[in-house]
C-alpha cells in the first residue's frame, strides 16, 4: 500500500509542474460558435482562436491588437485580432528543449512604438548542450524575423537538465526588466546561494545592466542581479496595478503553491521552508519545516497545489464585476483561478474554465477588454473571455 501510494502521489504531481510530451499538432484559426460557462459573477462566453499551439508558453499583445505567442519547442508566431497565424518568426536563438525548457515568456519593450524590441525568455543550452539555464534574448521585430538579437540576461551556472527553469517576464514604471526562474531542481540548495542565479527573481535594465539600488549589488560573495531569493519555480508575474509592486506566483513540491509579493533582499524560504512535501510523499529534503527565522512566508498559498502558471491583474471596463481581481493559471487542476482581493489581501476564490479540461499556461488582458487564455497541450488553444452577453 505505501508502494502504491507513493505511485499516486507521483502521478498527480505530473499534472502540475512536469510536462506532457505528444506528437505536435498545426497551428489553424478556428471558426465556431463561442461557449457559455457559469460563473459567481455572471455568465461568461469562451471563444476558441485558435487550436494547434504546440505548448503554448507566453502571450504579449502587439500595438494594434495583433498578439506575439511562444510554442514551448521554439517557436514564435504573430497571431491576429481575428486569429489568422503567422509562418514562425525567425532569427532566435537556440534553445534547449527538454520537459519544461525550451521557448519560455515573451514581453514587448516599454518603448516598443520607436524600438520595436521584443524580449524572450528560454532555457539557453551550455556549451556540450547537455544542461540549460534560464536566459532573456532581446531583438527587433521586423518583417518576420527578430533582427539585431542580443542576450541580455544568462542564468549561471547551467544546472537544469529540463526542469524548473521559470519564467516570466515584466517590466516596472521606472523601466527595469523583472526576470522569474526556478531552481533548477537538481539543485534546490542553491535558491539559497546568493553566488548563484537559480531559484532568484532578477532585476535588470532592459540592455542586462544591473541597477545600483539592487539590494545585493555591493556584495562581493552575492550577484547583483538578485531583487529575491528562495523561490523554487515561478511561472507566473504581474505588476499591480495600484500599487505597481510585483507579484510572482510559484509552484511548491506536493502542495504549498505560492502567492508573493517579493521585496527587494528578501528570502523566501525555499527549500529550507515550505508548506508542501517531496512527491515521495516524505518531507522536503533540507525543510525545517513551514517558517524559520529570517524567512518570508507566503502572501497567500494553497495547500493542493493547483500547478500555477501566468498570472495577470483585470483592470478593463469589458467585465466591470471582476475589476481589480487577479487571474492564475492552473496547470495541475486545468482552471482559471479567479481571486478577489481588498487591498493586498486575498478574499475569495472562484475557479473557471473547468469544463475545458485543458491545462491553463497564460492569462492576459486584452486590449479590448476581454481576457485570453493559453491551453497548455500539445494541441494548444488561444482562447478569448468575453461576457456572454454584451
Amino acid at each position: 500500500m505505501r508502494i502504491l501510494a507513493v505511485l499516486l502521489l507521483l502521478a498527480l504531481s505530473a499534472c502540475g509542474d512536469k510536462e506532457p510530451v505528444s506528437p505536435a499538432a498545426q497551428p489553424r484559426t478556428v471558426q465556431a460558435a463561442p461557449s457559455v460557462h457559469e460563473s459567481e459573477k455572471g455568465n461568461y462566453a469562451v471563444t476558441e482562436l485558435v487550436a494547434g499551439l504546440e505548448h503554448p508558453w507566453g502571450l504579449a499583445f502587439l500595438p494594434g491588437g495583433d498578439m506575439l505567442v511562444t510554442e514551448r519547442p521554439g517557436r514564435l508566431r504573430r497571431i491576429s485580432k481575428a486569429g489568422q497565424v503567422s509562418a514562425p518568426i525567425t532569427g532566435l536563438p537556440d534553445f534547449f528543449v527538454d520537459g519544461q525548457a525550451g521557448l519560455l515568456d515573451v514581453a514587448i519593450s516599454p518603448t516598443f512604438a520607436s524600438d520595436n524590441l521584443v524580449y524572450l525568455s528560454y532555457a539557453e543550452p551550455n556549451l556540450r548542450g547537455n544542461k540549460a539555464g534560464t536566459a532573456v534574448v532581446r531583438g527587433r521585430l521586423q518583417d518576420g524575423a527578430l533582427q539585431d538579437t542580443q542576450v541580455v540576461y544568462r542564468q549561471e551556472p547551467k544546472l537544469s537538465h529540463g526542469t524548473h527553469v521559470g519564467s516570466r517576464l515584466v517590466f516596472d514604471d521606472a523601466g527595469h526588466l523583472f526576470v522569474t526562474q526556478g531552481d533548477n531542481r537538481v539543485a534546490a540548495a542553491a535558491a539559497q546561494e546568493l553566488d548563484k542565479l537559480q531559484g532568484k527573481l532578477v532585476r535588470i535594465w532592459p540592455d542586462g545592466r544591473i541597477p545600483d539600488d539592487n539590494p545585493f549589488v555591493k556584495r562581493a560573495d552575492a550577484r547583483g542581479e538578485i531583487w529575491s531569493y528562495g523561490h523554487r519555480n515561478m511561472q507566473g508575474a504581474a505588476l499591480h496595478p495600484v500599487t505597481r509592486q510585483i507579484w510572482t506566483s510559484e509552484h511548491g513540491p506536493m502542495g504549498g503553491d505560492e502567492l508573493n509579493i517579493p521585496q527587494a533582499g528578501r528570502n523566501y524560504g525555499w527549500p529550507v521552508i515550505t508548506h508542501g512535501i517531496d512527491y515521495s510523499g516524505e518531507p522536503v529534503p533540507g525543510s525545517v519545516g513551514k517558517s524559520a527565522p529570517g524567512m518570508e512566508q507566503p502572501h497567500h498559498v494553497w495547500a493542493v497545489s493547483p500547478g500555477l502558471s501566468g498570472m495577470a491583474f483585470y483592470t478593463g471596463d469589458l467585465f466591470p464585476q471582476w475589476k481589480g481581481n487577479l487571474f492564475l493559471g492552473s496547470l495541475a487542476q486545468s482552471e482559471l483561478i479567479r481571486l478577489e482581493l481588498d487591498g493586498d489581501k486575498v478574499m475569495h476564490e472562484e475557479r473557471l474554465l473547468g469544463a475545458l479540461k485543458q491545462r491553463i499556461r497564460d492569462v492576459r488582458q486584452g486590449p479590448d477588454g476581454a481576457l485570453y487564455v493559453l491551453t497548455d497541450e500539445v494541441d494548444g488553444k488561444l482562447l478569448r473571455i468575453t461576457p456572454a452577453v454584451l
